[in-house]
């Protein structure tokens, strides 16, 4: 599933589900919506929204094609244990530089809603001037984890953007 339109001026996002079964047509997309109206709250135009299976070169392709076109890249699934999960390595492949303390964060709140959240891999990273996010699969994982760092990502997009004064 692709939709694209033309970027607007602004704070415009793609959010990315990673999902074999979305993918297939087996199971609804509930994640990538959640966070998408998360983004919508924050001010951000959802410009793009995809649904890839588990498949780290698919992802690769796409992270590094949406890193030019929005200045963030959000992706929901595939940071679990499970053997088909690859979203953080695939992320790690295309990052300029990560960003620990972002996914630190992410992490460190969903601990006090689920023990869970220990076992997400996600990582958090920039390309070129795009910041870049993964999130869990759970609608309400990605849309919590986002909330954590909701007033760090304008902030971050400034600094990829060259605007360098210190708040």
């Amino acid at each position: 599933m692709s939709s694209s339109m033309a970027e607007p001026p602004g704070l415009t996002a793609a959010v990315v589900t990673v999902s074999d079964s979305c993918a297939r047509g087996e199971r609804q997309d509930l994640s990538g919506p959640a966070a998408a109206q998360v983004l919508e709250k924050l001010h951000f135009a959802v410009t793009v929204r995809e649904i890839v299976p588990d498949d780290s070169i698919q992802i690769q392709n796409l992270v590094i094609r949406l890193a030019r076109e929005v200045r963030l890249v959000v992706t929901t699934g595939g940071t679990g244990i499970a053997a088909r999960d690859v979203t953080p390595e695939a992320t790690v492949a295309v990052c300029d530089r990560l960003l620990d303390g972002v996914a630190e964060r992410m992490r460190s709140e969903g601990w006090k809603k689920t023990p869970f959240a220990a076992l997400s891999r996600g990582v958090c990273g920039v390309r070129g001037r795009a910041l870049i996010l993964n999130l869990p699969g759970s609608p309400a994982g990605a849309a919590e984890s986002l909330q954590a760092v909701a007033e760090l990502i304008p902030h971050a997009i400034e600094l990829l953007s060259g605007k360098t004064e210190h708040r």
